[in-house]
């Protein structure tokens, strides 16, 4: 009876264990349940978003389809192909402006960066080289005052050595005082070896400074100068009959419906743009009417606060040397300015 008593309590005891087991599986279990619904929920959220991505891309591409096939229409009849091209042409006029002036900023900004880079690392260089002069004195002398003390700790030693008759008892005690202040001093000049060390390793660990990009100083330079090309530009094409007519094709997206004339008439146009096109681009004397404009600019050129880069628009315009380029945006000039 007793034995079989014994065979029930083991059979209870491992079965407890085994409900232990199976509880942890199912929890287990409706974590991995939970889980997986969180992120089926995010997968439909996902593939939701890329449906309406897909639906907005469909309906642009749509309407670019519809663009050309009313650009083909217009290109395909003489008397509306030829206003069209004007339209082009003049979109493109103004495009060349800007790419000019996105071309003159970008060189500008690439040149002055490369030479604050060099001076930056220049003056870091020196300032390191002066550092590491003074840690690298700094680490001699306390390794010469070690070496000192060590030396003075060794012949106080040897002394004290020499001294063993019973007759030698003052001189002992004054040496082993002695030989105590030079123990300390010794440990005094090891501190300061350490640390001069340190300050060797701390120093040849250091990480090379990054450089924060251009001065405000070169901004605004630099901003002064693309304002006063982008005025150089407009007194270009201040005097022909296509400035206006270019700055009103940037503002539209399909050729308008009034036409620009007849075929003579277009074929004129096109000609007044090829003439501006190369007064644009001409390169005699540039250099110096953008210094001598950029001069005149930074005199008038007042900020809004120490941090800005980009003059107030009506600083730049409030006398006979101002510009329209930043009153009226010309060539889209704020997108181009460095902030």
């Amino acid at each position: 009876m007793q034995f079989i008593r014994q065979l029930g309590f083991l059979k209870l005891g491992s079965a407890a264990p085994r409900q232990g087991i199976d509880d942890e599986r199912v929890l287990h279990l409706f974590r991995n349940r939970a889980e997986l619904k969180k992120a089926h929920s995010s997968l439909q959220d996902e593939v939701h978003r890329l449906k309406e991505r897909v639906k907005q891309q469909e309906g642009a591409t749509a309407r670019v389809q519809e663009m050309l096939a009313g650009l083909e229409a217009r290109l395909g009849q003489p008397e509306s192909g030829y206003p069209a091209l004007v339209f082009y042409q003049l979109r493109e006029l103004w495009a060349q402006g800007r790419n000019l002036l996105t071309q003159f900023v970008a060189e500008l900004a690439a040149s002055q960066e490369a030479r604050e880079r060099r001076a930056f690392f220049a003056e870091h260089n020196q300032r390191m080289f002066a550092r590491r002069q003074s840690v690298e004195t700094a680490l001699r002398e306390a390794e010469g005052r070690a070496a000192e003390a060590r030396a003075r700790v060794s012949a106080l030693e040897q002394q004290l050595a020499g001294l063993r008759r019973f007759w030698h008892y003052f001189a002992r005690r004054r040496v082993r005082h002695q030989l105590q202040a030079a123990n300390l001093q010794s440990m005094l000049c090891m501190q300061d070896l350490e640390a001069a060390r340190a300050a060797g390793e701390q120093l040849a660990g250091e990480v090379p400074p990054e450089f924060g990009g251009l001065s405000i100083d070169s901004r605004r330079a630099i901003n002064l100068a693309a304002i006063g090309y982008g005025q150089v530009l407009f007194e270009r094409l201040q005097n022909t009959p296509v400035m206006e007519l270019a700055r009103e094709a940037t503002s539209l997206r399909e050729p308008p419906r009034e036409d620009y004339g007849d075929r003579p008439q277009c074929e004129t146009t096109m000609a007044q743009i090829a003439t501006a096109r190369t007064l644009l681009q001409g390169r005699e004397g540039l250099q110096n009417d953008i210094r001598a404009r950029s001069d005149r600019l930074r005199e008038l050129a007042r900020y809004r606060n120490a941090a800005d880069t980009v003059p107030t628009a009506e600083s730049l315009a409030s006398t006979a040397d101002g510009t329209r380029v930043l009153t009226e945006d010309l060539w889209e000039i704020y997108r181009l300015l460095l902030r």
